[in-house]
């Protein structure tokens, strides 16, 4: 195609954007969301918003190495850009060029003619100082923009010492200085005289940064350089390398190292999927049992909140222990509970966390439910708990469900990461640092690499903990369930965590105003990724092991549960055995200290011994049988009750005993009659110590009545989970997208037939004046055949009037373009207004359609 069959390329980044179909605008819409908040009125007002800073930042985040590589060529190349020089600047990358371009151009990045694109002025101020970015052009001022702070008479002197002649003005000598240093020919034989070391001087320059120091008495080769502008001077004592002369000594090389392909994702190992499956089911089932046994142990001694919010570093290493486990893990298991919505604070004055009624809830569910809830809010929350002690920019340590903890990008990163996993064959485990390597390559503007990489290896790591995956490999069930994210949430397009809320939309218990521009519903895929859960734990479901209601009593007063229990044998066992050891099986160990805490919880022996009996398959052991009724005999001899606390014992001798130990000194006794003693320390120390002592006392009431200690199981008030903080709005659905476009395109038509009235009433005469509209009454029309009529023009973007009655009462007409009609409301783009709003479907009165034209 020659010059003159060429369309004339658009003048503005609105002119091409107008030009484009409506499945181009929704594209753009789905990749920059934000553009959606609130929507624009017209083509103008979105591409006045995607060249905002803000958003084209965030735009710039999302792509990839390549192509921010090639938007960082554009940056520093002239404006526009002819097709052949960007090709020059990214030598190996022709192949993959065009693809970037469309990308960039698909984000309204990038504008123009196709042979000679431009990058919007915003991209360009923000990736041409990239010098400090690794993997940046390190390029620095051309040359015109390094002189601008030069003397014209130093300009003149950069020219004869270049051995060009003088010219008259300061313009003029800097095109030829240019000139100079673009000329490849002329450009060797002004090297070619440079004195040794010169040479060297500007290599060390030549791939950035490109500023560096000089003192007061340069040497003879920066002398050199200096005076011919191969260093322009930017400041005293700091010179820069002008970006011509590093290109040249670059060979036109825009980057060191151009990575147009992504680095491929190797495998570490490879299993049978049957394998990957077994070991993931494995770790579901424990993750279950650890998740019950942290909240069992919150439930008996809830930890107190902290002041700035979190659980204290001493609490978690408590739960640590408790659950046998590391402290990083035990606040990955915490952070996982009150992320479901399974623990929060209970609002006492004295707050600590407990779990919330929905635990009970979910421990009734069955297992495969059970994990499908856990895994998919960690897919996606957007809490990080391997930030936790790490120190926030104000110095303060971060803890466990306290503040801090948020990261925008990390369900983005974390479902990209198992999608990287998906797309190999089943049962592969990939390298970790293969991983890291190609979320790096996708993401290398969104996260710092040390942050990025981190985030990574704990992605791996929990999904392992988890049972996402098995060996490191995906399994089945983990497949089913990663298929219930969005199919636009892969990267680098932007993504919305399951259920939030977006900002500005109406809750389902407020009507929203007039005012308010609800864009954004439940983000396309929540629905069906429950029933995706679902599926995913019907494909769980097979693999775990079945609940039992029995174990294996042994002579050694431990017993053998040969699997799982079910929740109350399990619950009980916990409470009159201690656990010995965890795994495919279970060991408990009863003890005197075990039993007396169930006799303390109100269990009578002859329960203990039914209970036993019930459950156990084999006989129960003699010994264990002995120590229930030794320990039940000894249980309660001993009273303790209040005064600031006194003991009561019918058996002198006992009392006497008590008092004669050295280790109660600390108890302050004293006898006040031969059956009873009294202390200055509570009832509840009093009954700690003594047990300390080997002995079994019990509480009794002011009357004299044994008090049953049973453990207290502590619940919070209703509460709901924590919403994610994605760090950019949600993603939008198809029909609303279309919606949008529909309202844009119809700002635009108002526009246009604006400007058109604009230019008629000015050819009017005055004799021939606009009579004024028709004061008639409002439209009025039947419910059914006004949401009918508000339907139809939302599906075919035509205009309609309506009549609307405010809250204060004040009747007022207004032409609307629909945009979605549901819930009750209306929103549309008013032309009577000119922006987007909402209105209540009752308040209407009546609608009319307009004609098209």
């Amino acid at each position: 195609m020659t010059t003159e069959q060429r369309p004339r390329p658009p003048r503005t980044l609105a002119e091409e954007l107008r030009s484009r179909g409506d499945e181009e605008l929704t594209a753009l819409l789905r990749a920059r969301a934000d553009l959606l908040s609130p929507l624009p009125g017209d083509v103008s007002q979105l591409a006045t918003r995607a060249g905002t800073r803000a958003s084209v930042v965030r735009a710039l985040e999302r792509l990839d190495v390549f192509t921010l590589q090639v938007a960082e060529a554009l940056a520093v190349a002239p404006q526009p850009c002819p097709y052949d020089t960007l090709a020059a600047l990214l030598p190996g990358g022709e192949r993959e060029l065009p693809d970037a371009l469309a990308r960039l151009r698909g984000r309204a990045l990038l504008w123009g003619a196709e042979h000679e694109p431009r990058l919007v002025r915003t991209a360009q101020e923000v990736l041409a100082p990239t010098a400090a970015r690794p993997g940046g052009t390190g390029l620095g001022p051309t040359v015109a923009e390094a002189c601008a702070g030069i003397s014209p008479r130093r300009v003149q002197e950069l020219l004869t010492g270049a051995g060009l002649p003088a010219t008259g003005d300061p313009v003029s000598a800097v095109t030829a200085l240019t000139g100079l240093f673009a000329d490849e020919e002329r450009f060797a034989r002004l090297l070619a005289a440079a004195p040794p070391g010169a040479r060297e001087a500007l290599d060390r320059l030549a791939w950035g940064p490109p500023y560096g120091e000089v003192s007061a008495r340069p040497g003879p080769q920066l002398r050199w350089l200096l005076d011919r502008g191969l260093l322009l001077p930017t400041q005293p004592g700091t010179v820069v390398l002008p970006r011509e002369v590093a290109l040249r000594l670059r060979g036109g090389r825009a980057h060191r190292e151009l990575r147009p392909r992504p680095p491929e994702v190797t495998a570490r190992a490879t299993y049978t999927p049957g394998v990957a499956d077994a070991a993931g089911a494995g770790a579901a089932q424990g993750a279950l049992g650890v998740i019950e046994e942290l909240l069992t142990g919150w439930a008996a001694e809830p930890p107190p909140v902290l002041r700035t919010g979190g659980v204290g570093v001493r609490e978690l290493k408590r739960t640590a222990v408790a659950l046998d486990v590391p402290e990083p893990q035990a606040a990955f298991w915490a952070e996982l509970a009150y992320a479901a919505g399974l623990v929060a604070g209970d609002g006492e004055v004295d707050e600590r966390y407990a779990p919330t009624p929905a635990y009970d809830a979910w421990a009734a569910e069955p297992g495969e439910r059970r994990w499908a809830r856990l895994v998919g809010v960690w897919l996606t929350g957007t809490r990080v708990p391997g930030l936790v002690g790490d120190r926030d920019g104000k110095g303060r340590t971060l803890t466990a469900l306290g503040p801090g903890l948020d990261r925008g990008p990390a369900a983005e990163l974390r479902r990209r990461v198992l999608e990287l996993l998906a797309a190999l064959p089943e049962g592969t485990a990939p390298d970790p640092a293969a991983v890291r390597d190609r979320i790096g390559w996708e993401l290398p503007r969104r996260m710092t690499p040390e942050a990025r990489d981190a985030l990574c290896a704990a992605v791996l790591a929990e999904a392992d903990l988890l049972g996402v995956t098995g060996r490191g490999a995906l399994t089945s069930y983990g497949r089913a369930l990663l298929a219930a994210a969005p199919a636009d949430g892969g990267l680098p397009a932007d993504s919305a965590p399951m259920g939030s809320v977006p900002p500005g939309s109406a809750s389902a218990d407020s009507a929203p105003s007039a005012d308010s521009v609800p864009l954004y519903s439940t983000p396309a895929g929540t629905a069906p990724a429950a029933d995706r859960e679902a599926g995913a734990a019907r494909l769980l479901a097979p693999l775990l092991p079945e609940e039992l209601d029995h174990f294996l009593l042994q002579a050694d007063l431990t017993a053998v549960a040969p699997g799982p229990l079910s929740r109350e044998p399990a619950q009980a066992m916990a409470l009159i055995a201690d656990i010995e050891s965890k795994g495919g099986a279970t060991v408990y160990r009863f003890t005197p200290a075990s039993v007396r805490r169930a006799l303390d919880a109100g269990w009578t022996p002859d329960a203990l011994h039914g209970f036993l009996a019930e459950h156990s398959r084999t006989p129960v052991p003699q010994p264990l049988t002995y120590l229930v009724d030794d320990v039940a005999r000894r249980h309660g001899r001993l009273r303790v009750g209040v005064a600031a606390g006194y003991l009561r014992c019918e058996d002198e001798a006992l009392l006497t005993q008590v008092l004669a130990d050295r280790r109660a000194e600390q108890l302050r006794l004293r006898r006040i009659a031969p059956t009873v003693v009294i202390s200055g320390a509570p009832p509840e120390i009093l009954l700690a110590r003594l047990r300390e002592l080997g002995l079994a006392p019990a509480a009794e009431s002011a009357e004299g009545a044994v008090v049953t200690l049973a453990a207290t199981r502590h619940r919070t008030p209703p509460r709901t989970a924590p919403e994610p903080v994605p760090d950019g709005p949600p993603a939008a659905d198809d029909r609303l997208l279309a919606a949008a476009v529909r309202a844009i395109r119809a700002g635009d038509r108002t526009e246009e037939r604006t400007d058109e009235a604009a230019t008629a009433a000015g050819a009017r005469t005055a004799a021939r004046p606009v009579p004024p509209p028709p004061a008639g009454a409002l439209p009025r029309t039947p419910a059914a055949e006004t949401l009918a009529t508000l339907q139809a023009a939302a599906l075919s973007g035509d205009l309609v009037r309506i009549g609307y009655v405010g809250a204060d009462g004040v009747a007022a007409q207004h032409i609307l373009a629909p945009v979605r009609v549901e819930g009750g409301f209306v929103t549309a783009f008013d032309h009577t207004a000119e922006e987007v709003r909402t209105y209540p479907l009752h308040r209407i009165t009546g609608t009319v359609e307009l004609p098209a034209d």
